[in-house]
């Protein structure tokens, strides 16, 4: 480490699932300004395309696709030439409904890509992981999965299961020296939460003003949080200054008591 690579991440092979855009992309660029070697993916071939333009490096891929992960690993090797960070960022919102109104299909699917895509990711990457010298992991989770949230049982249900992972994987993991944490993003301006707001509002009845009122004064310093908000902690845990800090997890959300 020195004052002008503080986390001690300068050339650092880094992965980001889901990292062409919102939190994943600003993670990638904060981990490139840290002089870090990125590698993200995603499903979205525009947004990669955007990403590929910004300067990261990328590969198309299904993120709760074991056959597709099999190909990150590969590009992994080409690109990088190993991997010291996993960056586990693939999320939907799910459905907003009560308990007795949402399909099964949408809850699987909201669990496919928030749970299955991280335990695939850290199944297949953990070998390339043993390799490096300073390895680790960090998870998204939620605030959503730290306490109830109302109308958002399977999205609520599926970050209750990260953090769970979060820790079995920190204890199993451990002795290889793979330090694995996770992040719990709170109220995050973007495109994603303004569709969450939408859908609250349509929800309670109500306009989105109000419903965008709901989710900020959830938080005790009474704004949202950005996407690199979160970045700085996901660089901070993945980084030499959290060299000792496994199995936590960090809420990145303005201090919220309770979810609306």
């Amino acid at each position: 480490m020195s004052a002008a690579d503080p986390f001690g991440l300068s050339g650092r092979r880094v992965f980001v699932s889901a990292g062409a855009s919102g939190i994943g992309l600003a993670t990638a660029q904060r981990f490139q300004e840290v002089g870090a070697e990125v590698l993200v993916s995603d499903s979205d071939a525009s947004a990669l395309k955007s990403a590929a333009a910004a300067g990261l490096r990328t590969i198309k891929a299904d993120a709760a696709s074991g056959e597709s992960i099999v190909e990150v690993v590969a590009a992994i090797g080409k690109e990088l030439g190993g991997l010291d960070v996993l960056v586990n960022n693939a999320g939907i919102a799910g459905p907003t409904a009560a308990i007795e109104q949402v399909e099964l299909a949408d809850w699987q699917a909201t669990m496919r890509i928030n749970v299955d895509s991280q335990f695939l990711h850290i199944k297949h990457l953990t070998p390339l992981l043993c390799a490096s010298k300073a390895p680790a992991i960090v998870n998204l989770s939620s605030v959503a999965g730290l306490r109830a949230f109302r109308d958002r049982s399977a999205y609520s249900a599926s970050k209750w299961a990260v953090v769970g992972l979060t820790k079995t994987a920190a204890a199993e993991l451990g002795p290889a020296g793979i330090r694995v944490n996770a992040v719990c993003p709170g109220v995050i301006a973007g495109p994603r939460l303004d569709r969450v707001i939408a859908a609250k509002a349509d929800a309670l009845g109500i306009g989105i003003d109000e419903a965008r009122g709901l989710f900020v004064a959830q938080t005790a310093l009474g704004k949202e949080s950005t996407a690199r908000d979160v970045a700085d902690a996901i660089v901070f845990l993945a980084g030499d200054l959290a060299r000792t800090i496994s199995g936590q997890v960090l809420s990145v959300d303005g201090f919220i008591e309770k979810m609306a």
